[in-house]
């Protein structure tokens, strides 16, 4: 384990809010909404639609230009496509879709039209998670989050994703805690800093990790669209009600955990499909705490 820093498990309580009540319908687990990129890269934001749904969000959409409409409707069934109309107006249209929760980042691109949509994404009042292009746009404008008020932000940078958005930082130390508190203090948001040791970190300075070395084959993780799974289930998650940190974290978790279930061979399209046994786990696991605690 990382020195000087928690390591992360899942709790009973979280554990009794991944399962599902029969008192509940697919409107209370949320709508995670995927917003694509160009047409004919949304490859990565349908891994990110897959990982969403199958950590239970209610809903999920793929919201696209009209170009992708066939692209993603070819690929999809349980996953909606919306389609928005031009770049002007999107956070209207976004918001009349009613997401619990948005991602922003896989395949996104990084031409005018993708900053124009990232731009009209971020002030929308709904939890965000930031991964890929969206980090690399942020990078050479970091204001645009510095300004924005939503608190519940999650940004999933690899290392050198990271070094974009802080190079000042890297010049300094090579401290992986050290470098997630300084991004997730100066954006004001979480930060997701992937690696061997994924750490998890808030912006008043708290931090979790989650150490890969316990898990047998965590290292396949190492593969194209991996990290757009997880980011999408950190949507899923969000959209499901759970806090920016806490889906980070409970994303990570479980991420690694389908590694280990899958094995040698992985691939990115595999994660999504091992996310139902490794949750069977978690809720048996925690069966009995689960039920010493009263359902709200």
């Amino acid at each position: 384990m990382t020195p000087d820093i928690a390591g992360f498990s899942i709790t009973a309580d979280q554990a009794r809010r991944l399962n599902k009540r029969g008192d509940q319908h697919k409107h209370d687990h949320g709508h995670a909404v995927i917003i694509s990129g160009p047409a004919g890269q949304g490859g990565a934001a349908r891994l990110a639609a897959h990982g969403a749904l199958r950590i239970g969000a209610g809903l999920v959409s793929v919201f696209c230009s009209h170009q992708s409409v066939s692209e993603h409707a070819a690929r999809l069934d349980a996953v909606m496509v919306k389609p928005f109309d031009g770049q002007s107006g999107l956070e209207e249209q976004l918001l009349a879709l009613k997401p619990a929760a948005v991602c922003v980042g896989p395949n996104f691109g990084l031409g005018a039209d993708s900053r124009s949509k990232l731009i009209q994404t971020l002030p929308v009042p709904i939890p965000i998670c930031l991964d890929a292009d969206a980090i690399t746009l942020l990078a050479r404008e970091p204001d645009l989050i510095r300004s924005s008020t939503q608190s519940q932000v999650v940004m999933t940078p690899h290392e050198g994703e990271l070094r974009r958005l802080i190079p000042h930082a890297f010049d300094q130390t090579t401290c992986r805690i050290t470098l997630a508190k300084t991004a997730a203090q100066e954006f004001g948001c979480v930060v997701l800093f992937k690696g061997e040791t994924t750490i998890v970190a808030q912006p008043d300075g708290y931090c979790v990790a989650i150490d890969s070395r316990t898990f047998k084959y965590a290292t396949w993780l190492a593969t194209a669209g991996s990290g757009d799974v997880l980011s999408g289930l950190i949507t899923g998650l969000m959209a499901r009600g759970f806090e920016a940190f806490e889906a980070a974290a409970v994303g990570a978790h479980i991420h690694v955990q389908c590694a280990d279930a899958i094995g040698p061979g992985l691939i990115a399209e595999d994660i999504p499909h091992a996310v139902p046994s490794v949750l069977r786990r978690i809720i048996s696991s925690k069966a009995i705490d689960i039920e010493q605690r009263p359902t709200p």
